[in-house]
């Protein structure tokens, strides 16, 4: 089986041990180069858990020939665009039922119209990872609340709660939001060229 988890692990910017200690039970660095070079079989147990440990499908690990992959024709630092030492491929993402998208027409903040925003939906009990991130928040009569998490009140303990945003743009006043039934967090910038 020819598998991506090493391009997945490198475009995340991951070394092998912290891949290795991301894996529920955490692994050795070795264990996950032997997978990555096929040195040593991947079981489907062993996919499932690297996938969890990268936050991806495990289908995203696995080489389809029918899956669009993209080759990588540079890396982009600091010094400006050089070759990949080795040969890298991304895979573009895959639309997931709890996936949805905001469109920008206009620029606001840090987005310029025609961005594309894809969010990902949270159930209340998962508020507090989106804690200074963008979101987006259902509003009564079919409206939304798009801003940066700042805040999360929850008496005793209880979700939701209450949610403090920051609107996008300047000179914008901090927003409270009551007991929404679900937020979704910014979490991919498709941006045209």
């Amino acid at each position: 089986m020819i598998t991506a988890i090493r391009e997945v692990r490198r475009a995340q910017g991951l070394t092998l041990d912290q891949v290795a200690q991301r894996c529920n039970p955490p692994t050795t660095a070795q264990t996950i180069g032997r997978l990555e070079t096929g040195t040593r079989t991947v079981s489907v147990g062993w996919l499932n858990r690297i996938a969890d440990a990268l936050g991806v499908d495990a289908s995203d690990l696995v080489a389809m020939p029918d899956r669009p992959d993209i080759p990588v024709a540079a890396m982009l630092d600091a010094d400006g665009a050089s070759a990949p030492r080795h040969k890298s491929r991304v895979t573009p993402p895959k639309p997931t039922p709890r996936l949805i998208a905001v469109t920008v027409h206009a620029g606001i903040g840090d987005y310029r119209s025609g961005d594309d925003i894809w969010c990902e939906r949270l159930d209340p009990e998962h508020f507090v990872n989106a804690l200074n991130r963008d979101i987006l928040v259902p509003r009564p009569a079919g409206r939304y609340l798009f801003g940066r998490l700042i805040g999360r009140e929850a008496p005793s303990g209880e979700t939701p709660g209450k949610l403090h945003l920051l609107p996008l743009g300047s000179g914008q006043r901090q927003q409270v939001v009551t007991d929404p039934a679900w937020i979704a967090e910014a979490v991919r910038l498709v941006r045209r060229l």
